[in-house]
This record gives C-alpha cells, sequence and structure tokens, in this order.
C-alpha cells in the first residue's frame, strides 16, 4: 500500500499561537512529504510495498534502518496531525479517558507531570507517548523514528521533539513547546478514538 502524505486536518493557521502556519508549512509540506517520498522508494526496494503501513513498520524494525526511519515517521505523523486540533488541550478529557488516566496513571496533574518530562528528557530526536500495553497505559519516551508499535504496545498520542516540530517558534525551550501542546493542542476525542480502538 503506497505511503501518501495525507491533507491538515484543519488550516495552517488554526493551531497559532502555539504552533504557526511557518511551522506546519516546513513540518508538514517539506518533512512528512519527504518521509513519504522515500518510504515508498525503500518499501519497493524491499519487496514491502503491498503491506499496511504498520505492517512495514514492524517488518522494518531492527531489518532494514532506512525503511523503518521513513516508515515511522509517516505513521508518527499521519496520527501527529490529528492529535492536534485548534482549541484542544486542557483537562476536560472524555470520561473513559480521564478514568483510565486516574486509574492507571495516578491522574490529570501526574500525567501532565510526566509526559511533558518524556519529552523534554528524550535525548536528541524522537518522541514522548502515552500508549496502551497489556490493557493499561503507559508513557514512554524513543529516539528519532521509533513508537511504542515495536514494543508491543498501541500509542494513543504522542508528541514530537525534533527540533522542526517547535524551533521556529519555541527555539530551543522545548519544555515550554510541550506545555503548550498539553495545555492546548491536544485533539482529546482522537486519543479517545485511539484508546477505545486499543483496548477492544
Amino acid at each position: 500500500m503506497a505511503f501518501e502524505l495525507p491533507n491538515l486536518p484543519y488550516d495552517y493557521d488554526a493551531l497559532a499561537p502555539y504552533m504557526s502556519r511557518e511551522t506546519l508549512e516546513y513540518h508538514h509540506d517539506k518533512h512528512h512529504l519527504a518521509y513519504v517520498t522515500n518510504g515508498n522508494k525503500l518499501a519497493e526496494d524491499a519487496g514491502l510495498s503491498g503491506l499496511s503501513l504498520e505492517e512495514v513498520v514492524k517488518k522494518s524494525y531492527g531489518t532494514n534502518q532506512p525503511l523503518f526511519n521513513n516508515a515511522g515517521q509517516h505513521y508518527n505523523h499521519i496520527h501527529f496531525w490529528k492529535w492536534m486540533k485548534k482549541g484542544g488541550g486542557g483537562t476536560s478529557l472524555p470520561g473513559k479517558l480521564d478514568a483510565a488516566i486516574k486509574s492507571d496513571l495516578g491522574g490529570y496533574d501526574k500525567f501532565r507531570a510526566d509526559f511533558i518530562a518524556a519529552g523534554t528528557g528524550q535525548f536528541g530526536s524522537g518522541w514522548a507517548w502515552l500508549s496502551v500495553k497489556n490493557g493499561k497505559l503507559e508513557i514512554s519516551k524513543t529516539p528519532n523514528g521509533e513508537n511504542p508499535l515495536v514494543h508491543g504496545a498501541s500509542p494513543i498520542l504522542g508528541v514530537d521533539v525534533w527540533e522542526h516540530s517547535y524551533y521556529i517558534d519555541y527555539r530551543n525551550a522545548r519544555p515550554k513547546y510541550l506545555e503548550a501542546f498539553v495545555d492546548n493542542l491536544i485533539n482529546w476525542d482522537y486519543v479517545l478514538e485511539m484508546y477505545e480502538a486499543a483496548t477492544k
């Protein structure tokens, strides 16, 4: 299945001032497009172009690093755009998610602190995640394009901490970017959709 660059689910100005038009133009139109273009070529060369994206990510992990880098980043970004929305973030979570965060992670405030700490503590490029593993929520971080799929978990929320995701708007202040993401951008409805799919 060929990789395709999805359209953003909102206008390029929709996430301002927390994520600017310029950041989205570079991040979506250039960086994500490059993962799609390179990933398609590498998947075809590896004879994996007929598989789903999730299967390509899992099969290439530890066996074909260039393909894994691009396929992993394509998967991550498809969801990253949907994990944000205008007027998002904050503490008004859907009931089922709120209950799971209380029981598995010690409540919203602890989730917020631990999620931001995971993103801040990821050395160099990578991601911070909220995932379902063995029926429970967990917070983790991964380097580069790696994601929880290859560690037996189902990601339901992720934040990109590569510099191209925040440097135009925040320069080197990664914690401020992460605070803005959690407090003002998270699309909790999409997180719930992924949580429900992961806990079926």
